[in-house]
């Protein structure tokens, strides 16, 4: 009873106004009810505590409803901050028809680049590209391939840098010098390129600008848009190398330097009606689904232009005949008949029939190679010389199966063979490299790695771009504007609506030493491994 009465006694010293006569059960009684009824003022957050929310998703609390039942009211959430504005929408407004078609201009090259060059196209309309900063940050690595973007850029690193004589000296082969300013394009055309190559080149570049107002930085290139390399590394050692022509094109190899960028065909390719890659690759996954892998025909496909390069002409070779059964299938696309017949029978989603396709070089690298690889198909490669921006991350027998180039034929027999052996296993490449081609190659990312190799060329130049005189603005406006039938649909199609809210994945870093040696030894291991399957079948 003596440490009740010490409890009450202490309790009373906080009774606040507590009255001396107070008897010391009414006093307990109050210290009671005064704790209950803290305690429910506290669990119905009237009164603020140090502790955590017990919701520990603080964007799932900001949209909670808490009912507040010892009042019936209900607590009003904080306000949410204001969503960002809409991105201004894009659009071409033509004041004119196009110019009229000039007989004098060959009919394998680009009318409207030259239309849009020689008019004198008035971009001053255009307003002038504000930075916008993005409205959301995502914070997500760029693919694999990225890496690349060092390693392409690293001779002119290691030389200190591009001065304006290095870039003087690419003008030797250039198609075209482009000139970014202030988020402004600027041409020169130097020499005409094949086709509508150089045309859907700076159209790409220009939806780049319009995708990133005001973010690419200032810049002078050279661009040539003939397929193979041409700056042989063994001509730029030792005190050569402060002449290194920096020269941007569609494909690389081993022994040369050129800046390899996306090429042209994924904004489209008119002449043979491949439409802008955004929808193709659609397209293509949707073909995929047309008829399942086991279902399709156990051969290799191949369906292409067999004149352009003797190994081509090699594999047709390797076509089933009475005497030989190569397990492949071979077509020649005659692009003339096909054209008058309205390319009825080169529907690339419609070419998916297939368990295996074989990828072969043309002149050097082909446009074709991401078109067979998306076909859920088990790719099959012969032996390439070149690579192009994204294909130096795929690995034989992870993304396809790899084909002697000295023994097409029989190479192409075997592997037919193995993977009708080995059903499973062929499905899991054919559906890697198909994944691959889906998600690590899409227009966003497209764009991103344009963004981030020209900005990283921009860093390396040691002098100020500036506009030639011979250069003329050029802006979507002046293309699409005199572009006319397929070409303009293709604009169209491939045009960017709107910038992007988001900034470009992260730029990963360059390749270590000890990694770009891994990634190496990997391949050759595959590839000796795939010899050593072929060897020992041919034995038996």
């Amino acid at each position: 009873m003596a440490a009740a009465d010490a409890v009450i006694a202490d309790g009373r010293r906080w009774c606040k106004g507590g009255s001396p006569s107070s008897s010391p059960v009414t006093t307990a009684i109050f210290l009671f009810f005064f704790v209950v009824v803290v305690g429910v003022l506290v669990s119905a957050r009237w009164i603020t505590t140090t502790s955590h929310l017990t919701i520990t998703n603080l964007d799932e609390w900001r949209t909670k409803t808490t009912i507040l039942t010892a009042t019936g009211t209900t607590s009003i959430p904080a306000t949410p901050a204001a969503p960002p504005p809409p991105r201004p929408a894009y659009s071409i407004s033509c004041s004119a028809p196009p110019l009229p078609r000039d007989p004098a201009v060959p009919s394998n090259i680009s009318q409207t680049l030259h239309l849009a060059l020689s008019s004198h196209p008035n971009c001053a309309s255009v307003p002038e590209p504000q930075p916008l900063p993005p409205t959301t940050t995502t914070h997500s690595s760029c693919p694999a391939y990225f890496r690349f973007i060092h390693e392409d850029l690293h001779p002119w690193r290691a030389a200190g840098g591009i001065t304006r004589a290095m870039l003087d000296r690419a003008r030797a082969t250039a198609n075209f010098r482009l000139v970014v300013l202030r988020g402004r394009a600027y041409v020169e055309r130097i020499a005409p390129a094949f086709q509508t190559r150089d045309l859907f080149t700076i159209w790409g570049i220009l939806q780049l600008l319009r995708r990133y107002p005001g973010r690419v930085p200032d810049l002078e290139l050279m661009f040539d848009c003939v397929d193979w390399p041409v700056v042989r590394a063994d001509q730029y050692q030792g005190e050569n190398a402060t002449v290194m022509p920096p020269l941007f094109r569609y494909c690389g190899d081993n022994e040369t330097l050129d800046v390899v960028f996306p090429d042209w065909s994924f904004w489209g390719w008119p002449e043979i009606n491949i439409k802008p890659w955004n929808a193709l690759q659609k397209k293509l996954n949707t073909g995929n689904k047309r008829v399942k892998w086991v279902d399709r025909e156990p051969y290799a496909y191949w369906k292409g232009n067999p004149d352009v390069a003797a190994k081509r002409q090699e594999l047709v070779k390797c076509n089933v005949s009475s005497k030989h059964e190569w397990n492949a299938r071979i077509y020649k696309q005659d692009w003339i008949k096909e054209s008058k017949a309205g390319y009825k029978q080169s529907d690339l989603a419609s070419q998916c029939t297939h368990r295996y396709k074989i990828y072969i070089e043309g002149s050097a690298w082909s446009v074709s190679e991401k078109y067979i690889l998306a076909c859920n198909s088990m790719t099959l490669v012969v032996t390439p010389n070149y690579y192009d921006f994204f294909s130096r991350v795929l690995i034989p027998t992870q993304h396809y199966w790899p084909v002697r180039e000295n023994n097409k034929c029989s190479s192409i027999k075997h592997a037919v063979d193995w993977g009708n052996s080995n059903k499973k296993k062929a499905q899991q490449i054919g559906k890697k490299a198909s994944n691959f081609i889906q998600q690590e190659l899409s227009m966003d990312y497209i764009y991103d790695y344009m963004f981030h190799l020209l900005t990283e060329y921009a860093k390396l130049l040691r002098f100020k771009p500036t506009k030639p005189p011979e250069a003329v603005e050029i802006c979507p406006e002046s293309l699409a504007c005199q572009a006319i039938g397929r070409e303009k649909k293709f604009m169209e199609d491939s045009m960017v609506r709107s910038a992007k809210d988001a900034g470009p994945c992260d730029l990963p870093p360059p390749f270590s030493p000890e990694e770009f040696i891994e990634l190496q030894q990997w391949k050759e291991k595959s590839m000796k491994q795939v010899e050593t399957w072929e060897k020992k079948a041919s034995n038996t």
